[in-house]
C-alpha cells in the first residue's frame, strides 16, 4: 500500500515512460507487456475494498494514465511526437498527450504526405505519370504531364523542380542537335 500510495502522488511528475516502467528504447511488445503488468496491477476492481475514498480515486486516475500511456507509445508517429515533446524545455508541460498535440501530429503527417506527392488527386495522377515519363527517357511527355501536374497545384515545389529538371534536358538535347533557336 505504502508503494501504491507513493506511486500516485509522483504521478502527476511521471512521463508514459515512467508510468509503464520502461526504457525510451522499448520495443512495441515491450510496451504491450507493460501495459498489461500494469493494468493488472492497477486496475480499479482490485481496489474496490479500499475505504480511503481519495487513494481510490488516485488509483483510478492511475489506471487511466496506464491506458493513455499505451495507446500513445504503441503508435510510432506520437511515441515519435511525445517522445521530442519530454525531451524539450517544456517537459513538465507535454507530460500528457493531449488533443491539441494529436492534432498536431496528424496535420504534420498530412503535410508531410502532401509535400511528397500533392494535394489534388488529378495532380498526382499527372505528377507521377510525367515522374515515370522522366525516367523513361520520354521527355516531351514528361514536360506535359508535368504542366498538367501544376495546373492543379501551381504552388507546388516539388512539380516546379521536377518540371525544370526535364525542361533542362529538353534544352541540352535541342542544343545537341542545333535546334537551339527554334520556337516553342
Amino acid at each position: 500500500m505504502a508503494a501504491l500510495t507513493e506511486r500516485c502522488a509522483r504521478l502527476d511528475q511521471m512521463d508514459y515512460f515512467e508510468v509503464l516502467m520502461v526504457e525510451r528504447t522499448a520495443t512495441p511488445a515491450d510496451i504491450k507487456k507493460a501495459f498489461y503488468r500494469e493494468s493488472r496491477g492497477y486496475h480499479p476492481d482490485r481496489y474496490f475494498h479500499l475505504q480511503n475514498k481519495e487513494l481510490k480515486e488516485r488509483v483510478n486516475e492511475l489506471y487511466k494514465r496506464v491506458t493513455e500511456a499505451y495507446y500513445v507509445l504503441r503508435d510510432d508517429a506520437k511515441r515519435r511526437q511525445y517522445t521530442a515533446d519530454i525531451s524539450g524545455p517544456e517537459r513538465a508541460q507535454k507530460l500528457r498527450f493531449t488533443e491539441s498535440s494529436e492534432a498536431e501530429t496528424r496535420a504534420a503527417s498530412k503535410r508531410q504526405v502532401e509535400e511528397q506527392i500533392g494535394v489534388h488527386p488529378k495532380g498526382r495522377q499527372f505528377y507521377q505519370t510525367g515522374a515515370a515519363d522522366a525516367d523513361a527517357g520520354r521527355w516531351a511527355s514528361a514536360e506535359r504531364n508535368l504542366k498538367m501536374a501544376l495546373t492543379y497545384e501551381p504552388a507546388n515545389t516539388r512539380y516546379k523542380e521536377k518540371l525544370a529538371e526535364v525542361q533542362k534536358v529538353l534544352q541540352e538535347e535541342a542544343r545537341k542537335q542545333g535546334d537551339a533557336f527554334k520556337i516553342r
